[in-house]
């Protein structure tokens, strides 16, 4: 049975992000920008329906969706594309495959201890 992550998690760290936003062609400005900011998560998990608040001193971002469905995400306030994207489990690891302009592109998410993780992924960059 795949882990409940309802809760709040404060940002602690991060790695390669600078290289990860070159890899989606965002331009330097906003790159430097995003790695500025430490964003905190409150994720919302009930049953097969999930909602994932990104919090930064700037704005949030909001995913709201259903485990296993396929749905269209705005990532315009993010990159300023849309995608086809689907969120299911794999073992106790939340996956996104996100379909469209970028391949490959996507993100996992798994707990330990009372850590989330997050490792994005926009081929050749890990995040």
């Amino acid at each position: 049975m795949p882990p409940n992550l309802t809760g709040y998690y404060r940002f602690v760290s991060q790695e390669n992000m600078d290289n990860y936003l070159r890899a989606l062609d965002i331009n330097v400005v906003l790159r430097k920008l995003v790695c500025l900011l430490k964003p905190d998560k409150e994720i919302i998990h009930t049953g097969d329906h999930m909602v994932i608040r990104t919090i930064t001193s700037l704005r949030d971002y909001v995913m709201d969706f259903d485990l296993g469905v396929q749905f269209e995400e705005d990532l315009g306030p993010v990159d300023g594309r849309k995608c086809q994207t689907t969120v299911s489990w794999e073992g106790d690891q939340l996956v996104c495959e996100q379909l469209g302009e970028k391949r490959n592109r996507g993100w996992r998410h798994w707990l330990e201890g009372d850590q989330l993780h997050l490792v994005r992924r926009s081929p050749p960059q890990l995040c």
